[in-house]
């Protein structure tokens, strides 16, 4: 009989071309399924919360999979471990019901994105933020943000030839913090006067690239170039073209999946 089992999965994307399996490179998804092959002895594929592109990093992921084996869980972790690649890492397993399923059970996910504003950026942050030094103003960012939660036609906010059903979607929170790298103690390179800034982003769904659309108009507004209030004539137009730049995937990470 088979077991459906539940992941837990960590990881950096930075070398990977997205967590699905694609023919022109590395992907996280090809990773773990070789790796429960090695359990399973066969074949096998697994459903995600979500598809994260490439260079977006997850702390978060969800994954689920039919297996045959007996093994435990907690041996599993440790022989999936063992054989994925150390910038991959399966956190949890666990025994779930037979009809659960990773993508079509979520009820929302948490991405967090992180810019850090400074004049320079320590090495062993480049690859999990987006560097800025033109200063933000979190207060304009957080007056935009409030336009944008609830549910809009985020068709804005979505990448450029996308095809899905419908483009409504509902933010449940927008929230966003800022401190200051001094604090930081275990950074060995703190950048001298520079702040972390944190974009968290709860919603029953995100379009493709939206997270870091909305990412990239926040910023707009944030650095002056547009004012709070024009979120609310860019969802009006639904065009792309009216939102801002797309930020860079290194800042994202996918925090958690709420079921």
């Amino acid at each position: 009989m088979f077991r459906t089992i539940k992941l837990i999965v960590a990881y950096d994307g930075a070398s990977y071309v997205g967590w699905q399996r694609q023919e022109n490179g590395k992907s996280i998804q090809a990773y773990v399924e070789e790796a429960i092959e090695r359990i399973e002895g066969r074949h096998v594929g697994i459903t995600s919360a979500g598809r994260t592109d490439a260079g977006v990093h997850a702390i978060g992921q969800v994954a689920s999979v039919q297996m045959h084996s007996e093994i435990g869980t907690a041996a599993l972790v440790r022989a999936l471990n063992a054989s994925l690649p150390r910038d991959i890492r399966i956190l949890q397993a666990q025994e779930a019901t037979s009809d659960f399923n990773a993508r079509r059970t979520v009820k929302s996910k948490h991405y967090q994105y992180r810019i850090i504003v400074g004049d320079s950026i320590s090495p062993f942050e480049y690859r999990y933020a987006w560097h800025m030094t033109q200063n933000l103003d979190c207060s304009a960012m957080l007056a935009a943000g409030a336009l944008l939660e609830g549910e809009h036609d985020f068709a804005a906010f979505q990448a450029a030839h996308s095809s899905v059903k419908t483009t409504l979607r509902r933010i449940l929170r927008l929230e966003i913090s800022r401190c200051s790298l001094g604090d930081r103690t275990i950074d060995p390179f703190p950048v001298v006067d520079g702040s972390l800034v944190t974009i968290d982003i709860e919603g029953n769904g995100f379009l493709r690239h939206m997270v870091r659309i909305i990412v990239g108009t926040l910023v707009d507004i944030g650095t002056g170039r547009r004012p709070p209030e024009s979120i609310k004539h860019i969802i009006q137009n639904r065009d792309r073209s009216e939102a801002g730049p797309t930020a860079p995937a290194r800042g994202l990470f996918l925090v958690r999946v709420n079921y």
